[in-house]
């Protein structure tokens, strides 16, 4: 078994931005002898280790839509395939960063959206220059308070997860 190199998880992630499918992901790490089935990868997001998939339409009438998962999926998953070949089972790995990640990962994105949308309609709305400016201004210091609150959830998540795993070392 071969894993994806940090290189090739970067260009995958920059061509794949916007996400990718269960069967693209699947794709991805069948040529490198990772085992990875559809149901093992449905039993990784329903464990909470890969995030859910967005629904995305298709173009073209009556086509119905499809699942998109977000392109960090590719990261984690080479990550709990690094960490099962070390002897952790999905039980040590739901108990490690990699669990809280996922949760940190969706914050975060929430916030994108959310933030993103609030630029979207005072963009659109016709407020006075000087209330505008105003609006922007708090728009700016709720992202820069978003980013301070990954940043802390990030970091303290990788604190206690080290933190048990030494402790644990120790026992």
């Amino acid at each position: 078994m071969e894993l994806l190199g940090p290189a090739e998880i970067a260009r995958i992630e920059r061509d794949h931005a916007r996400g990718l499918s269960a069967g693209t992901i699947l794709e991805i790490f069948r040529p490198r002898g990772v085992r990875l089935s559809e149901a093992t990868f449905r039993k990784y997001v329903q464990a909470g280790l890969l995030p859910r998939s967005r629904r995305v339409g298709r173009k073209g009438k009556h086509r119905g839509s499809h699942g998109v998962y977000p392109v960090e999926s590719v990261r984690r998953i080479n990550a709990i395939k690094k960490m099962m070949a070390a002897g952790l089972t999905l039980e040590d790995i739901k108990r490690s960063f990699v669990f809280f990640k996922n949760g940190i990962d969706q914050v975060q994105r929430g916030l994108g959206e959310t933030l993103t949308g609030l630029q979207a309609e005072l963009e659109s709305r016709p407020f006075g220059a000087a209330h505008k400016r105003e609006l922007q201004s708090e728009l700016e210091l709720l992202r820069r308070r978003s980013e301070a609150l990954v940043r802390d959830l990030s970091r303290l998540g990788s604190e206690l997860t080290a933190q048990r795993t030494r402790t644990e070392e120790l026992s």
